[in-house]
């Protein structure tokens, strides 16, 4: 056995306790990946019900949500509806007004017209009464002394 055989004998025992070095953990990292395995396919198993449950939860909450949108067209639909009748409603209220304006106007001169009219004939009238008052006083006074004179003399 010359040197080189030795040598490839010395590289191979190093080879050799390399690979039973690193034997164990490649034994230990395969528990782990078999014990990852059986809980991904734990997983698997577990979460196959709840993604069929949620697929039908959000099938059904898709059809409400359509009933829903259909509800939301049908109340824009009738608020529309609402929103003309208010504006019809408006609109005859603005003539309302106006023509209770003109109307106001028109009555509202005569009126003025025969409100003065009856102030001015209460008002002569009490004055009549008045001056009737005056005079039945005055000729009262005058008639007290003309008494008092004639019993004086």
């Amino acid at each position: 056995m010359n040197g080189s055989e030795v040598a490839w004998l010395v590289l191979a025992g190093a080879f050799l306790m390399l690979v039973l070095v690193l034997a164990v953990p490649i034994l230990r990292l395969r528990h782990t990946v078999d014990a990852t395995t059986r809980m991904i396919n734990d997983l698997n198993d577990r979460t196959a019900p709840l993604l069929g449950d949620v697929n039908t939860t959000v099938k059904s909450v898709n059809v409400a949500l359509e009933q829903v949108q259909t509800s939301l067209d049908g109340v824009n639909l009738q608020l529309a509806k609402v929103d003309t009748m208010t504006n019809h409603a408006q609109n005859v209220t603005a003539n309302v007004a106006n023509l209770a304006t003109v109307v106001s106007a028109a009555a509202a001169n005569p009126l003025v017209k025969i409100t003065a009219f009856g102030y001015g004939v209460r008002r002569a009238a009490s004055a009549r009464r008045h001056a009737e008052t005056e005079r039945e006083v005055r000729d009262t006074i005058k008639q007290q002394r003309r008494a008092a004179k004639r019993g004086n003399r």
